[in-house]
């Protein structure tokens, strides 16, 4: 009778130890974003799906379909041990390099004037390159972590890095996705221990390169444009905006109800994509604004929680890395729908109709409960381990840590 149970407890006990790497506050919010942002592009998309030739629930099916598929995957990122994916960062980057030559010379579709997506539309490598991005500079910069402030060894291949990916973007032309991406590594290599200066340095470059790109694309002139003229007159923003704030005051205090949105149907450019929260904020009012943007602080505060705790840099590189991608392509969205920023076209996470962005985001976080368990089964080993003990009271002491086995090497190697 005993042994029969034996089997079935030590698969509950399995499964406990499971979830106690896993932050629920997190899981939840996720989890209440994938739910509603599902439920906002069945309303946002139906019209589109029929103007596409296919049934009214064809992109509401697709993001479900992707919404799985994500799923599945970050489970399995999850559940392997961040360390071990070293040997796959190198080839990773190298795949979406190629996906962004790809697209750009032969298989790349155009749309709306750019070329971003393959096979149908499915794929948008600019979306891979951001949690790409993400991934490679957390190992390389962990690798790196005693060169970082000699300039050869840290802030030149820094930028050599992120000045190949960010620029094939560039020539989709993507321009919201490669200022995304830079200022992601700039900020990446400020978490790792960067020098002022550098960085000062860095900004100063960004802000150049950015003005040269303002000037010469005539896509980024037009957006900055329209966004300093909507900023004087909101009257006389862009078309995309007018609708989206058209959207927002029709919305008022509570909405006008789910599906009940009018300028989905009367011209507000890509409503389940680009501009679902004016959606959301039409038929769920200022109140569904609010719980929109109470998620995303809720997500970055978790989100940053974990990587504070993190075991140790790397941990906490990809953890911060990938917070503040989806808290950053969230506020860049939503500011845009009021001529806060200029448009940029950046989808919301979780929430935005499209499998690359959603794909991507789930992944994303993964790892964040990667770097989740990890931190409990550090912790869980140093309450075990007199060694652990020590090493804890160092850190607590500020002084430096005691060195770890060298099995992290750089992503090259």
């Amino acid at each position: 009778m005993n042994t029969s149970f034996a089997p079935r407890s030590k698969s509950v006990r399995n499964l406990k130890s499971r979830l106690k790497g896993i932050d629920i506050p997190l899981l939840v919010t996720v989890l209440t974003l994938l739910a509603f942002g599902l439920l906002m592009v069945y309303s946002a998309s139906w019209k589109y799906s029929i103007q596409m030739g296919q049934t009214y629930t064809y992109m509401f099916s697709r993001q479900l379909m992707w919404a799985v598929i994500g799923s599945v995957i970050a489970v399995g990122i999850s559940l392997i041990d961040y360390h071990r994916y070293r040997r796959l960062v190198l080839p990773m980057m190298y795949v979406v390099l190629f996906l962004l030559i790809l697209m750009l010379f032969w298989l790349g579709e155009t749309r709306f004037g750019a070329r971003r997506a393959l096979f149908g539309g499915s794929i948008q490598p600019s979306e891979l390159a951001k949690l790409g991005v993400i991934i490679y500079l957390s190992f390389w910069l962990f690798s790196k972590r005693e060169k970082l402030n000699q300039v050869s060894f840290g802030l030149v291949p820094l930028m050599g890095i992120l000045g190949i990916t960010a620029g094939l973007i560039l020539l989709e032309p993507d321009i919201s996705a490669a200022a995304t991406i830079i200022v992601l590594g700039g900020l990446m290599f400020f978490f790792a221990g960067g020098e002022l200066k550098q960085i000062i340095l860095v900004l100063a470059i960004t802000i150049v390169i950015g003005w040269l790109v303002v000037t010469i694309f005539p896509t980024g002139k037009a957006r900055l444009n329209d966004y300093l003229v909507g900023l004087r007159d909101p009257a006389q923003a862009s078309y995309q905006v007018k609708r989206s704030i058209e959207a927002i005051v029709n919305g008022g205090p509570f909405g006008v109800g789910i599906g009940q949105s009018s300028t989905k149907f009367t011209g507000l450019p890509v409503a389940p994509t680009d501009s679902i929260f004016a959606v959301i904020t039409e038929e769920m009012g200022f109140f569904g604004a609010f719980f929109t943007v109470a998620l995303y602080c809720i997500f970055l505060w978790r989100g940053l929680k974990i990587a504070k705790k993190a075991p140790d840099l790397l941990g906490k590189l990809l953890a911060s890395g990938v917070t503040i991608w989806v808290f950053l392509e969230a506020f860049i969205n939503m500011a845009a729908m009021v001529n806060l920023l200029p448009f940029a076209g950046n989808a919301l996470p979780f929430i935005s109709a499209g499998g690359s962005s959603l794909v991507t985001a789930l992944a994303g976080i993964g790892l964040l409960f990667n770097v989740n368990r990890s931190t409990v089964n550090a912790v869980k080993n140093a309450e075990r381990s007199p060694s652990g003990a020590v090493v804890d009271l160092r850190r607590r002491d500020r002084r430096r840590r005691l060195s770890r086995p060298s099995y992290i090497s750089s992503p090259g190697h």
